[in-house]
């Protein structure tokens, strides 16, 4: 085959850079939205940040005394007059960036200042909050180090404080021992002439020390160890309660009381008395030393109740607010390519789709509450049914695109935080013709799960049937779903005495 050269002319679409960070700026979520921003700044000089966490925070001069002027007001005004933050926005020069990013942010809106994120609004309460001095978060005390200063202050021998440390060793996080003592015995050296009576007064010591409980084999010898140890019990109760969790304990989680009631020979008074010291017991002692770290959602947009409705905004705590170093800008004006002009484009592309971000999730948010009315007035069980393509159609956005936007976005509102993608839920055929929110089915059955009698709980078949009068068509086994995901038990663990 004869080899030869030819020209050929195709179409393809292609991402520019402006779009493809524009695109992977709507997807991230707050915190790493705010990640991203900081390793930006690191990479680009021309690119500062307004909202320094460490703009309030006690300065030194280069002789050390200290600097009463705030850091911004030491920045100059342009050269040519202008507002400092005028050039951030990045497109006053127009070299046509908008086309590029989807034509949603006109230029005359993107020269105005950066006070639309918020400057004047955060100065109001800057003075009086100690927002800029970072707090020192408390050092949190591991379960093992908590028994291991029990263990020095007791007064026992070396011997016995390390054969106490070895069973320490042993606890898992929750308090449980999560190795047998023959198993431990048999790791130990024999020139130390351990016996397994030494082993089980070691393991009695540690299941003396707090928080009560510690050291258990197993779950019916955690809560017999915290019932001997529970003050202020009548005796009659104790041992009703010890035999219980010693020897019946399934069926006391089964909630069998016909058949403890019988093998106990009492009556339900007697029966109920045992299980509220039993329900006062921790069946994982452990739990509170883990270090796990709480996670807090900052509400992106804020809901609130107006004359005319409801009122959405953007929350500006979450909304960085950048610019460009007026001094590079001016001195890279006129000049040609180099490494700095691109830098100085990338700076003025970042604040534009920033911009952009944030006004397409402001934008979602209306659509979602504009939709959701009935939701805000009455809560969950008037949610209806709402897809990703209704909100897409209405703003002339693309599917995927609002997918990005409600993506670990959330909002506060009058019934407490949500995210974004909370709003959307399939839909139920009803008898009317109509259609209800899967949601709003959800909400009805936890109220009627709710309001039961504990001592005849409801069963999956009777809230459908109960659904059923209230005109939605619902089978039972989409009951039992609905249930499992709100993470309520099945009827013969929600019976109670």
């Amino acid at each position: 085959m004869k080899q030869s050269l030819q020209l050929r002319t195709s179409q393809h679409l292609a991402l520019t850079p402006q779009l493809q960070q524009s695109i992977r700026l709507l997807q991230l979520s707050t915190l790493e939205l705010h990640q991203e921003i900081e390793q930006i700044l690191s990479d680009n000089p021309l690119l500062e940040r307004l909202d320094d966490p460490l703009d309030h925070s006690v300065r030194l001069l280069a002789d050390g005394a200290i600097n009463d002027a705030p850091a911004q007001a030491a920045e100059a005004p342009a050269p040519n007059g202008d507002d400092s933050s005028a050039p951030a926005a990045g497109t006053g020069e127009g070299e046509g960036e908008g086309g590029e990013n989807g034509g949603e942010v006109e230029r005359g809106e993107a020269a105005d200042s950066d006070s639309e994120w918020g400057e004047g609004n955060r100065s109001a309460g800057s003075e009086n909050d100690d927002d800029g001095r970072p707090q020192l978060g408390a050092i949190s005390v591991t379960l093992r180090e908590h028994l291991s200063e029990q263990i020095r202050v007791t007064g026992v021998t070396a011997r016995d404080r390390a054969l106490a440390e070895l069973v320490i060793d042993a606890i898992d996080d929750n308090g449980y021992l999560e190795e047998p003592l023959d198993e431990i015995h048999a790791r130990l050296p024999a020139e130390l002439e351990v016996d397994m009576d030494e082993l089980r007064c070691a393991l009695a010591l540690v299941q003396s020390l707090d928080p009560v409980g510690v050291g258990a084999r197993s779950a019916a010898e955690c809560l017999a160890l915290q019932i001997r140890a529970m003050p202020g019990v009548p005796l009659v109760t104790r041992r009703m309660a010890l035999k219980i969790v010693e020897g019946y304990l399934t069926w006391f989680a089964q909630r069998e009381f016909t058949k403890l009631k019988k093998a106990l020979d009492c009556d339900d008074e007697d029966l109920r008395e045992a299980q509220a010291v039993i329900r006062q017991c921790n069946p994982h002692p452990g739990a509170a030393f883990g270090s796990g770290v709480s996670n807090y959602v900052v509400p992106d947009v804020i809901v609130r109740k107006a004359k005319g409705g409801w009122s959405v905004t953007l929350n500006n705590e979450v909304m960085p607010r950048l610019r460009v170093n007026n001094v590079y800008a001016n001195l890279l004006k006129g000049k040609g390519e180099g490494q700095m002009s691109a830098q100085l484009q990338e700076a003025k592309w970042l604040i534009k789709n920033m911009r952009q971000r944030f006004d397409t999730i402001l934008r979602v948010s209306q659509a979602i509450v504009e939709r959701q009315r009935n939701f805000f007035s009455h809560g969950a069980v008037a949610m209806r049914p709402l897809v990703l393509r209704e909100i897409a159609d209405t703003l002339g956005l693309h599917e995927s695109t609002i997918s990005r936007v409600t993506t670990q976005k959330f909002m506060l509102t009058p019934h407490g935080m949500f995210e974004l993608k909370y709003f959307f839920g399939s839909h139920v055929a009803t008898e009317a013709g109509g259609e209800a929110s899967s949601t709003a089915i959800r909400a009805l059955i936890a109220q009627l799960t709710g309001a039961e009698d504990p001592k005849n709980p409801l069963s999956d078949s009777k809230i459908a049937e109960m659904l059923g009068e209230q005109g939605m068509v619902i089978a039972r086994r989409t009951v039992a779903k609905y249930r499992e995901a709100l993470k309520i038990p099945p009827v013969s663990l929600r019976k109670s005495l």
